[in-house]
């Protein structure tokens, strides 16, 4: 299989997997590579986002709907892997769904979104458990915990960062902010880079925690890997 997978799970909803799945697609996209988002969750959320897409600027990845797979979900993505650099799979929010473990037994990297709330951090150690479960199996899978919907500054976020001090997954180092326009930009069915000037910094998330992930993926070609792609064109923008 040539693509690298990457399963976004956790087993709490509402914590942003399908934005983190989306928006590293289409920045993926932007720097050249081949990308397929799998939408393993039956909301079909990922599916929807597309869908929203004007059809003369179609979303940049291929997205397909495998929720239906089940436990065979890691078969049919080996299946459509050969046509790909990336294959991004936007796991259901339940630990104990086949879909996510089966997605996990041929990720490469596990992307574990979560806000920064000591409550939801301690709910969402079963996606821990699940990782480790699956590494028994996958000896290649690799993890990374995100902090998304973050205001910097904030007690609740240093609270957070103390609790995660005895998490047992590696947090990324980039982080995403709690932005209108990452919402946004789901309702046109594009990523930020394709919001205009209000989405700059955005953009810098996006782009920082893809040059983390790729140099994790491949840390021979970091250097090269870690050309971030901040440009924003105005004309782009919708108010």
């Amino acid at each position: 299989m040539a693509a690298k997978v990457i399963a976004v799970a956790n087993q709490k909803g509402g914590v942003g997997k399908t934005t983190v799945s989306m928006q590293l697609a289409g920045t993926l996209v932007r720097r050249g590579y081949r990308v397929l988002v799998v939408d393993a969750d039956p909301q079909g959320t990922a599916l929807r986002w597309a869908a929203s897409a004007q059809d003369e600027r179609p979303f940049p990845a291929t997205v397909v709907g495998l929720a239906a797979a089940g436990n065979k979900l890691h078969r049919e993505v080996v299946k459509l892997a050969e046509d790909y650099d990336y294959v991004i799979v936007d796991c259901p929010p339940a630990v104990e769904s086949i879909n996510s473990r089966s997605a996990l037994l041929i990720a490469d990297l596990a992307l574990v979104p979560v806000i920064p709330s000591p409550p939801d951090l301690w709910a969402s150690a079963g996606i821990a458990r699940l990782i480790e479960e699956a590494s028994t199996v996958n000896s290649d899978l690799r993890s990374l915990l995100v902090l998304n919907l973050c205001q910097v500054n904030r007690i609740l976020l240093k609270d957070t960062l103390h609790v995660l001090q005895d998490f047992p997954l590696p947090l990324a180092k980039s982080q995403l902010g709690l932005r209108e326009v990452y919402r946004q930009s789901s309702v046109y069915g594009v990523t930020v880079h394709e919001m205009g000037a209000r989405a700059e910094t955005a953009v810098r998330e996006v782009n920082s925690l893809t040059d983390e992930i790729l140099a994790i993926l491949h840390p021979e070609s970091s250097q090269a890997d870690s050309v971030s792609d901040g440009g924003v064109n105005d004309a782009e923008a919708h108010d």
